[in-house]
């Protein structure tokens, strides 16, 4: 038994679980904020055979394809902000970080 922690964009999280569970695999939806662009994240978690980890990694590829995106660039962290103008930028989003841990015991109640 393997356990998959997805952390995805919010704005690929309501995909990426319904081709999951259409899939037949079930899992729990997590709130989380990403630290480069301080944007919404998903932490989606899902136990399953080790047999179908492949499956659920290809549902991702497919559902979380990195596109562009323009931002405001931000000032440095702890910078005094004199004489920093914000402008836009074209920056890469999509994508998906995926960790996949061994299940010792799986008790279903």
């Amino acid at each position: 038994m393997k356990l998959i922690y997805i952390i995805v964009s919010s704005d690929d999280d309501d995909r990426v679980m319904e081709q999951l569970n259409k899939k037949g695999f079930s899992g729990t939806k997590m709130a989380t904020t990403g630290g480069f662009l301080r944007s919404g994240n998903t932490t989606l978690i899902v136990g399953t055979e080790e047999e179908k980890v492949g499956t659920v990694i290809d549902i991702v590829k497919k559902e979380c394809g990195p596109r562009q995106r323009i931002t405001a660039n931000t000032p440095p962290v702890g910078s005094a902000n004199q004489g920093f103008e914000a402008y836009p930028v074209m920056v890469d989003v999509g994508g998906a970080t995926i960790f996949v841990v061994n299940v010792e015991q799986y008790v279903k109640i």
